[in-house]
């Protein structure tokens, strides 16, 4: 019998393709936004490569066939895990496969801003310059970076900034020990206002839940530096948009780097959009080669797995398998 395989990840990189080849009872189904509902694409489907697209409780209750959600990376807030649950669905991300490659970016983000890279450019190219000292950047070398969420991401970026620029490292993640902060190179701090009054740079890795929502809204904006900068390559609706509006205007940081926003793609009238202290990129943190590669050949492993009758590792919800 054929099993049907949605694939919700535009573009897919042929790695994770390669993998269904051959399989003679496997068809892949593509969502093609532009031109069908998410309701018409995932009837009758078996296993969905989860990308961008919202799975609540009523796109899954739509396909009584499906058998596992696979994530293509690690957010999984756009899939309603309670629902897959009551229907014994497991929803597995692929993690690692990307965490060096957000990592990486969030790093360089940090350096743009301190470096002040695109304003040198932009008078540059504009014709306005006039000196060195029109545009002047800061050092991160030995700074203060506090990291929001301490997993696999904001561990990563914890080696990078201390190796790389000795810098120090705090960070506030209620769901870590302090054996495990210590493990990766940072001091643990019990509240995340500690972590904003020290911080010269705050990078935020935290997932995306109803108790992150709005995690750093107008208080939080005035606590910290204000020569500091923020660094969001976590999710949009964690950093609350309008008070960072405010906070840009009136001073209270430096600058921002956001490769998430509430609304993607924002509209033209969002503010940030041409903020000169902002850098905006389109999520596309993890958008290298190689760790497109990766997030496709472990979502296509582990769906080919559990089709198989197999049961899967990096289950969101294992509660199904009680």
């Amino acid at each position: 019998m054929t099993k049907k395989i949605l694939i919700d990840v535009p573009p897919i990189h042929d790695d994770g393709l390669r993998l269904f080849e051959g399989i003679p009872d496997i068809e892949i189904v593509r969502y093609d936004r532009a031109n069908q509902s998410l309701e018409e694409a995932i009837k009758d489907v078996d296993a969905v490569m989860v990308g961008l697209a919202i799975f609540d409780e009523k796109i899954i209750n739509m396909a009584p066939n499906l058998k596992i959600l696979a994530k293509h990376g690690v957010g999984y807030d756009n899939v309603d895990v309670p629902a897959a649950t009551k229907r014994k669905i497991p929803v597995v991300i692929a993690p690692y496969a990307n965490s060096t490659t957000v990592a990486e970016f969030a790093v360089s983000s940090m350096l743009a801003l301190a470096k002040k890279v695109f304003p040198t450019n932009a008078v540059l190219k504009d014709g306005t310059y006039t000196g060195l000292k029109q545009v002047t950047g800061r050092d991160i070398w030995e700074k203060t970076i506090g990291i929001i969420g301490i997993g696999r991401i904001g561990a990563e970026v914890t080696r990078m900034c201390r190796l790389a620029f000795h810098m120090s490292v705090v960070a506030y993640d209620p769901f870590v020990t302090d054996a495990w902060t210590t493990a990766v190179g940072a001091r643990r701090v019990e509240t995340l206002d500690e972590l904003l009054k020290v911080s010269d740079f705050v990078s935020v890795h935290c997932p995306l839940t109803p108790q992150t929502q709005d995690l750093i809204g107008e208080k939080e904006f005035k606590s910290m530096k204000d020569s500091a900068y923020l660094v969001n390559t976590a999710r949009g609706g964690i950093v609350n948009e309008p008070a960072l509006l405010a906070a840009l205007d009136a001073g209270w940081i430096q600058g921002a780097a956001l490769d998430v926003l509430e609304v993607e793609p924002p509209s033209q009238d969002n503010k940030l959009l041409n903020h000169e202290k902002v850098i905006l990129t389109p999520h596309t943190a993890a958008n290298t080669d190689e760790a497109m590669s990766r997030m496709a050949v472990m979502a296509a492993e582990v769906i080919l797995k559990v089709l198989d009758g197999e049961k899967p590792l990096n289950v969101i919800n294992p509660e199904i398998y009680l």
